[in-house]
């Protein structure tokens, strides 16, 4: 194989180990009755994990070990905690081992980017170019993974994670066979404060940015709900009279219409940046996130009732999503001196991934118990609930956050305030 075909495989691989999970754990979890802010601690490790450890591991790969080793090391401890993870039955046990799993994990996604970048680039290609259309290929994977764990029968058991080890340690052998990506000497500033993003700190001292950052964190937040509860929600249609409904029977290939669409939204997003600029594309992400809450809240599988509820919320999540983290990224980048434009997006990543998720886990858990009776969850509530939420931030945020348009920019946007 060329070295576009194996980074393409490696980028299915990083992908597929995560939807080999993700989505179904919180059905698995609910399963062995463990509470909604139990299950939202579990999920906040991927949080606690984004914080620390993508900085930590990145300044080792700098330093001192080759990017591909170190990634193909990751993937086999985290293997070693998914096979453990499938044994606990206690939510204490299971918030620790996840916490490991979660710090193996989460660097691996920076890790994977570093390798791409490097192996493409010694390899003479454009990287702009030549990376997107292999990156797509991790979102194909990770929706091939949701749909095997759930037409094996595996997103109600401890199966999934089996088959989450097994294809870690498929992609931790992989990688350490990859071509050798070495630590490179520079002049140029990499401690760790700038790893972590706290270089970027200095935007803070911009009323916009800081608006901006609080956003996201806030966004990163609602889409920490859906990964947490959103297989559980689909599967409990079947305690409501719909246990034979397809939705009900393979909810993980109904919640993959969601990774579909982001997939598609995608190659919306120079459209409408140029057109539109980041507070109208941010604006339409917030109205997409209500959209999506709200379309949960009245739907159901009834073919002749919600169900186009429930597929109009997939399709928007697509819109959601994109136009907030994506965008967000590419905001980022262009509002940044290049001498801080790593640690801008590494403080991106800190308060969308690590804050937001840390904030969604934990406050949704809490909603979830909150709407929860004789251990009957009213979904309707639940959803309207995080519904409301993206309301209020609807509301504040075009209020609060300053910007012009200027449809003459390249990126439709400039460094010029209103």
């Amino acid at each position: 194989m060329n070295i576009k075909q194996r980074l393409t495989v490696l980028s299915f691989l990083q992908f597929f180990i995560w939807g080999s999970w993700l989505i179904s754990t919180g059905g698995y979890l609910f399963s062995l009755k463990f509470t909604g802010i139990e299950i939202g601690s579990v999920f906040s490790t991927l949080g606690i994990a984004s914080l620390i450890m993508p900085a930590i591991l990145g300044i080792v790969a700098d330093k001192w070990v080759n990017a591909e080793k170190l990634l193909g090391i990751c993937h086999l401890v985290g293997a070693v905690c998914l096979i453990i993870v499938s044994f606990i039955k206690d939510p204490v046990i299971m918030f620790w081992v996840m916490l490991l799993n979660s710090m193996a994990y989460m660097p691996t996604i920076s890790l994977n980017n570093a390798v791409s970048y490097k192996l493409l680039s010694q390899a003479g290609l454009d990287v702009q170019k030549t990376f997107p259309p292999i990156r797509v290929f991790g979102t194909i994977g990770f929706i091939v993974a949701m749909w095997l764990v759930d037409l094996t029968g595996f997103s109600k058991s401890n199966y999934q994670y089996y088959l989450a080890a097994a294809s870690a340690i498929a992609m931790g052998l992989y990688s350490l066979n990859l071509p050798p990506c070495k630590p490179v000497k520079t002049e140029s500033k990499n401690t760790f404060m700038s790893k972590m993003g706290l270089d970027a700190l200095v935007l803070l001292k911009q009323e916009r940015m800081v608006v901006f950052f609080i956003f996201s964190m806030l966004l990163g937040a609602a889409l920490q709900i859906t990964n947490t509860f959103g297989g559980s929600f689909l599967s409990d249609f079947g305690n409501k009279g719909f246990e034979n409904s397809f939705v009900v029977k393979h909810d993980l290939v109904m919640l993959s219409l969601s990774q579909i669409s982001e997939t598609l939204f995608i190659l919306t997003i120079p459209f409408f940046l140029k057109k539109f600029g980041i507070k109208i594309v941010m604006v339409i992400s917030i109205f997409a996130w209500i959209l999506r809450f709200g379309f949960f809240g009245i739907g159901d599988p009834d073919p002749n009732g919600g169900l186009i509820f429930l597929i109009l919320s997939m399709i928007v999540y697509g819109m959601a999503f994109d136009f907030f983290n994506i965008s967000g990224s590419l905001f980022v980048e262009r509002e940044t001196p290049s001498a801080i434009r790593s640690s801008a997006q590494g403080l991106f990543m800190m308060v969308t991934n690590g804050l937001g998720a840390i904030i969604g886990g934990i406050g949704s858990g809490w909603v979830v118990d909150y709407w929860t009776e004789n251990g009957i969850k009213d979904w309707t509530s639940i959803w309207f609930s995080f519904a409301g939420y993206a309301v209020v931030l609807l509301i504040f945020f075009p209020l609060l956050f300053k910007y012009r348009h200027y449809p003459e920019d390249e990126y439709g946007e400039t460094r010029r305030s209103s």
